[in-house]
């Protein structure tokens, strides 16, 4: 009988985690630094899109709270990780 070696069963079992690595993990990974990069770049003046679908002008900034003013007048308080996209960002 023909036995293949031990590490020849081993290849494919290899390459399927290569590609769950190249198409699933590595662009998840790349998504979150992005989007790190983005919160904190975020200042006073930006237009955002929240999580919760509301958009507005970012009044004020102190340290994970944003104060968000979605009318004249009316502000609310977020947190820095319910922003969802910068809407007016510069490319």
């Amino acid at each position: 009988m023909n036995q293949s070696p031990a590490f020849m069963q081993f290849i494919p079992l290899a390459a399927i985690m290569l590609i769950f690595y190249f198409l699933l993990i590595r662009p998840q990974q790349q998504q979150m630094k992005e989007r790190k990069k983005m919160l904190e770049a975020v200042k006073a003046g930006d237009k955002v899109l929240t999580n919760g679908g509301i958009i507005g002008t970012i009044a004020a900034i102190r340290a994970e709270e944003l104060e968000l003013e979605i009318a004249k007048g009316i502000k609310i308080t977020l947190i820095r990780s319910a922003v969802a996209s910068v809407l007016d960002q510069p490319k």
